[in-house]
Protein backbone atom coordinates (compact mmCIF):
# COMPACT_ATOMS: atom_id res chain seq x y z
CA UNK A 1 0.00 0.00 0.00
CA UNK A 2 1.25 3.44 -0.93
CA UNK A 3 -0.07 6.99 -0.50
CA UNK A 4 0.24 9.47 -3.37
CA UNK A 5 -0.49 13.14 -2.65
CA UNK A 6 -0.87 16.29 -4.72
CA UNK A 7 -2.34 19.76 -4.31
CA UNK A 8 -4.41 20.83 -7.31
CA UNK A 9 -4.76 24.56 -7.84
CA UNK A 10 -7.98 25.38 -9.64
CA UNK A 11 -8.70 28.96 -10.71
CA UNK A 12 -12.31 30.15 -10.66
CA UNK A 13 -13.91 33.16 -12.36
CA UNK A 14 -16.63 33.56 -9.75
CA UNK A 15 -19.72 31.58 -8.79
CA UNK A 16 -20.37 28.32 -10.53
CA UNK A 17 -19.38 24.70 -11.09
CA UNK A 18 -15.91 23.92 -12.44
CA UNK A 19 -15.20 20.40 -13.60
CA UNK A 20 -11.87 18.85 -12.64
CA UNK A 21 -12.45 15.13 -13.23
CA UNK A 22 -9.71 14.96 -15.86
CA UNK A 23 -7.12 16.51 -13.53
CA UNK A 24 -7.69 13.83 -10.90
CA UNK A 25 -7.76 11.06 -13.50
CA UNK A 26 -4.40 12.27 -14.87
CA UNK A 27 -2.90 12.10 -11.37
CA UNK A 28 -4.14 8.52 -10.95
CA UNK A 29 -2.59 7.55 -14.28
CA UNK A 30 0.70 9.29 -13.45
CA UNK A 31 0.82 7.52 -10.09
CA UNK A 32 -0.03 4.22 -11.84
CA UNK A 33 -2.75 3.42 -9.31
CA UNK A 34 -4.71 0.38 -10.52
CA UNK A 35 -6.79 -0.27 -7.39
CA UNK A 36 -7.31 2.02 -4.45
CA UNK A 37 -9.14 4.92 -2.88
CA UNK A 38 -8.95 8.56 -3.90
CA UNK A 39 -9.67 11.12 -1.20
CA UNK A 40 -10.32 14.76 -2.12
CA UNK A 41 -10.37 17.58 0.40
CA UNK A 42 -11.01 21.31 -0.05
CA UNK A 43 -9.54 23.54 2.70
CA UNK A 44 -11.93 26.42 2.02
CA UNK A 45 -15.13 27.62 3.71
CA UNK A 46 -16.71 29.34 0.71
CA UNK A 47 -16.33 26.66 -1.96
CA UNK A 48 -17.12 22.95 -2.05
CA UNK A 49 -16.79 19.65 -3.89
CA UNK A 50 -19.62 17.78 -5.59
CA UNK A 51 -20.14 14.70 -7.72
CA UNK A 52 -22.83 15.40 -10.25
CA UNK A 53 -24.15 15.03 -13.80
CA UNK A 54 -21.39 15.82 -16.28
CA UNK A 55 -22.91 14.95 -19.66
CA UNK A 56 -25.74 17.41 -20.24
CA UNK A 57 -24.66 21.06 -19.67
CA UNK A 58 -28.21 22.05 -18.70
CA UNK A 59 -27.82 20.00 -15.49
CA UNK A 60 -24.94 22.28 -14.45
CA UNK A 61 -27.06 25.37 -15.17
CA UNK A 62 -29.93 23.96 -13.10
CA UNK A 63 -27.67 23.17 -10.12
CA UNK A 64 -26.16 26.65 -10.16
CA UNK A 65 -29.63 28.22 -10.40
CA UNK A 66 -30.93 26.03 -7.56
CA UNK A 67 -28.17 27.22 -5.23
CA UNK A 68 -28.90 30.86 -6.11
CA UNK A 69 -32.57 30.33 -5.23
CA UNK A 70 -31.96 28.18 -2.15
CA UNK A 71 -29.46 30.58 -0.55
CA UNK A 72 -29.95 34.05 -2.05
CA UNK A 73 -27.71 37.00 -1.25
CA UNK A 74 -28.75 40.23 0.47
CA UNK A 75 -30.99 38.71 3.10
CA UNK A 76 -31.76 41.18 5.92
CA UNK A 77 -30.97 38.59 8.59
CA UNK A 78 -27.35 38.00 7.38
CA UNK A 79 -24.85 39.40 9.87
CA UNK A 80 -21.62 38.02 8.35
CA UNK A 81 -21.18 40.42 5.42
CA UNK A 82 -17.70 41.85 6.05
CA UNK A 83 -16.46 40.65 2.63
CA UNK A 84 -19.61 41.51 0.72
CA UNK A 85 -23.15 40.33 0.08
CA UNK A 86 -21.91 36.84 -0.91
CA UNK A 87 -20.11 36.27 2.42
CA UNK A 88 -22.77 34.46 4.48
CA UNK A 89 -24.42 32.77 1.48
CA UNK A 90 -21.10 31.28 0.34
CA UNK A 91 -20.50 29.71 3.74
CA UNK A 92 -24.05 28.35 3.94
CA UNK A 93 -23.77 26.87 0.44
CA UNK A 94 -20.49 25.18 1.36
CA UNK A 95 -22.13 23.80 4.51
CA UNK A 96 -24.96 22.29 2.41
CA UNK A 97 -22.57 20.53 0.03
CA UNK A 98 -19.22 18.82 0.78
CA UNK A 99 -15.64 19.76 1.50
CA UNK A 100 -14.40 16.19 0.99
CA UNK A 101 -15.13 13.22 -1.27
CA UNK A 102 -13.94 9.61 -1.31
CA UNK A 103 -14.01 7.70 -4.61
CA UNK A 104 -12.80 4.16 -5.33
CA UNK A 105 -10.24 3.57 -8.07
CA UNK A 106 -10.70 0.43 -10.16
CA UNK A 107 -8.60 -0.62 -13.14
CA UNK A 108 -6.72 2.68 -13.09
CA UNK A 109 -9.83 4.88 -13.23
CA UNK A 110 -12.09 6.73 -10.84
CA UNK A 111 -15.15 4.56 -10.22
CA UNK A 112 -17.63 7.24 -11.22
CA UNK A 113 -20.96 6.46 -12.80
CA UNK A 114 -21.40 6.88 -16.55
CA UNK A 115 -22.67 10.46 -16.28
CA UNK A 116 -20.86 11.54 -13.09
CA UNK A 117 -18.10 14.11 -12.88
CA UNK A 118 -16.14 15.93 -10.17
CA UNK A 119 -16.84 19.61 -9.66
CA UNK A 120 -15.47 22.43 -7.59
CA UNK A 121 -18.46 24.57 -6.64
CA UNK A 122 -17.33 28.17 -6.22
CA UNK A 123 -19.74 30.10 -4.03
CA UNK A 124 -18.02 33.51 -4.11
CA UNK A 125 -18.71 36.15 -6.76
CA UNK A 126 -15.11 37.15 -7.39
CA UNK A 127 -12.38 34.93 -8.85
CA UNK A 128 -10.31 32.74 -6.53
CA UNK A 129 -7.40 30.34 -6.70
CA UNK A 130 -8.78 27.23 -4.97
CA UNK A 131 -6.87 24.22 -3.66
CA UNK A 132 -8.04 20.63 -3.75
CA UNK A 133 -5.85 18.21 -1.82
CA UNK A 134 -5.79 14.81 -3.55
CA UNK A 135 -4.60 11.75 -1.64
CA UNK A 136 -4.78 8.37 -3.30
CA UNK A 137 -4.12 5.09 -1.54
CA UNK A 138 -2.90 2.42 -3.93
CA UNK A 139 -3.67 -1.13 -2.74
Amino acid sequence: MEWNKENLEIPTRGKGLYTFTNLVQELIQNWQVEQGICYLYMPHTSASLVVSESYDPTAKIDMEEYMERAVPENQPWFRHTMEGSDDSPSHIRAMLTHTSLTIPVDNGKLSLGTWQGLYLFEHRSRPHQRNVLVSCLSI
